[in-house]
């Protein structure tokens, strides 16, 4: 596998951009498969889920919107165990459903957040979909319903996740290594 350096931190290859494309035209299938004949409103989770989203979206059939709200619980490499809201719910979304779109989950700060916000919004339903999957240390209830990949503990970056605000661009995911 490839390795890279950015910022003096070395990065290994982990998920090949081609296994991305097929990972998630696979997500895409299932969710118009499972959702064939409803509305489905798509919120994508800034900054790191804008690639993951995208993708995502452009292989979706269904009557659907997207939307983006801006969550962050990391400063640097460490998640900080709170979340703070960057940018406001712009979107009447009662009674809808829902599929939560994030790049990551790790510890599930983010995620539990937005869920409860969209419980007290009075959504119809609530779906997670998540490019990656860290189940070392997931330990919330709330269940990830489409996984991309399941990967290690390690700090990850490429395709829209970053290391110091690098490596978004980058086609593949990378594990930090050194």
């Amino acid at each position: 596998m490839k390795v890279i350096e950015i910022l003096g931190k070395k990065f290994e290859e982990i998920i090949t951009p081609e296994e991305i494309a097929g990972r998630v035209k696979e997500i895409a299938s299932v969710i118009n498969r499972e959702y064939d004949g409803r509305e489905v409103i798509f919120i994508g989770i800034l900054n790191g889920a804008f690639l993951f989203a995208a993708d995502l979206f452009r292989h979706i059939t269904l009557k659907a919107r997207i939307t983006f709200v801006k969550l962050a619980s990391y400063e640097g490499t460490s998640t900080t165990g709170s979340v703070k809201e960057l940018i406001g719910w712009n979107e009447d979304i009662k009674g809808a459903d829902v599929i939560v779109v994030e790049d990551i989950v790790d510890t599930g700060a983010t995620l539990e957040r937005i869920v409860d916000e969209l419980r007290i919004r009075k959504v119809a339903s609530v779906k997670i979909a998540t490019l990656l999957l860290k189940p070392g240390i997931y330990k919330k209830a709330i269940q990830v319903d489409y996984v991309g990949f399941k990967v290690p503990d390690n700090y990850v970056i490429g395709y829209g996740l970053d290391f110091e605000g690098y490596a978004r661009n980058l086609p593949s995911v990378y594990k930090m290594i050194k």
